[in-house]
């Protein structure tokens, strides 16, 4: 499973997120988006070297997150259980093939590199 995924059904969970520059950021989840950008609440922001700063809100960028300190009372088997059902081959599916195709099919008639010919222009690009 990926990181993504996992943080994505951490939603209410209150972390504690360390950033690239040292900054601490501790609050309530509300959101993670694919990129792992992270909306959190209630958040307490302590700066490196710097009194601590409460925000209502805050939304931290994925690429800036170093690490994330997750509760102990996180029940970690079952947020790991993958729930995206695996897909299954259909039997009628697995028979068909793409056809062949021949150099007198449409798509080879145009050249190497595709288009119309030409060198452009409305008078045949002198």
């Amino acid at each position: 499973m990926k990181l993504t995924r996992f943080l994505m059904k951490l939603s209410m969970e209150t972390v504690q997120i360390e950033l690239k520059n040292g900054t601490i950021v501790s609050g309530t989840i509300l959101n993670v988006s694919p990129s792992m950008n992270i909306s959190l609440k209630n958040v307490k922001m302590t700066v490196k070297d710097r009194d601590p700063v409460l925000l209502n809100f805050i939304n931290i960028r994925g690429n800036n997150i170093r690490l994330a300190i997750l509760p102990d009372s996180l029940n970690l088997d079952t947020l790991l259980i993958d729930e995206v059902p695996k897909k299954t081959r259909n039997r009628f599916n697995s028979a068909k093939t793409k056809p062949i195709r021949s150099s007198n099919d449409s798509k080879f008639k145009r050249g190497a590199r595709g288009g119309r010919g030409g060198r452009g222009g409305r008078r045949g690009g002198r």
